[in-house]
């Protein structure tokens, strides 16, 4: 019952973003009006999004791992790297996915008219091309990865990581990058690959540090 309620939930907010994808985005264009790509707001904008990408995410990481290690904090090192593989995994199945469905980005327009164009358009291929990276969002996917993780283990400062995670991905559509269903989709597989690292970090974290350590002692 769990498991149907849950697909239901998913399957509804899938389609709810699909189709508001158009009205969002004529909406944010409205509101932005001329001229705002050199206001303060878009470089507001600009730098959650550049500071939300998943190497400073890393680097966060990195440093509250040294920060839990100095204090002794087992568990926050365990949440911590759990954070930091569930956002790179969520990241690399995002990026591999928009290497495949080829959709075009909302500011690609009128250069590439909104649609998916899977490996080739007009003759070119469209992998490596920024242009039809639109689905899923990466920024989202790895940011969600990231705060899906603490708000598991540790709800509270989880739901302010997850709030930072909803800025980034609001970034991306404000920027014109993506649309809402890029966003909302990769939300979506970056909350269950989260599930699946802290239900994992949980059960085998202590062998797998462990293990580290003994090959760490004995490579050295």
């Amino acid at each position: 019952v769990v498991t149907a309620l849950l697909a239901a939930l998913v399957f509804s907010a899938v389609t709810t973003a699909f189709r508001y994808d158009n009205w969002t985005r004529a909406h944010v264009i409205a509101m932005q009006g001329k001229g705002w790509k050199k206001s303060t707001e878009a470089r507001v904008w600009g730098a959650v999004s550049r500071y939300g990408d998943w190497p400073w995410l890393m680097l966060a990481g990195g440093a509250g791992i040294l920060v839990a290690r100095r204090l002794g904090n087992r568990e926050w090192q365990r949440i911590l790297v759990a954070a930091m593989v569930s956002s790179t995994l969520a990241g690399a199945v995002a990026n591999t996915m928009r290497l495949t469905t080829g959709r075009a980005r909302p500011n690609a327009a009128p250069e590439v008219a909104e649609g998916w164009y899977g490996f080739m358009d007009k003759g070119r291929l469209t992998i490596g091309n920024p242009k039809y990276s639109s689905f899923p969002s990466g920024h989202t996917a790895t940011a969600v990865g990231f705060a899906g993780v603490l708000l598991f283990a540790r709800p509270l400062p989880g739901v302010f990581a997850m709030v930072a995670a909803l800025a980034i991905a609001i970034s991306r559509i404000m920027l014109g990058a993506h649309h809402l269903s890029d966003i909302t989709v990769a939300a979506l597989l970056a909350i269950f690959i989260a599930w699946i690292c802290w239900r994992e970090a949980r059960r085998h974290g202590d062998a797998v540090a462990a293990w580290v350590t003994r090959k760490f002692r004995r490579d050295r």
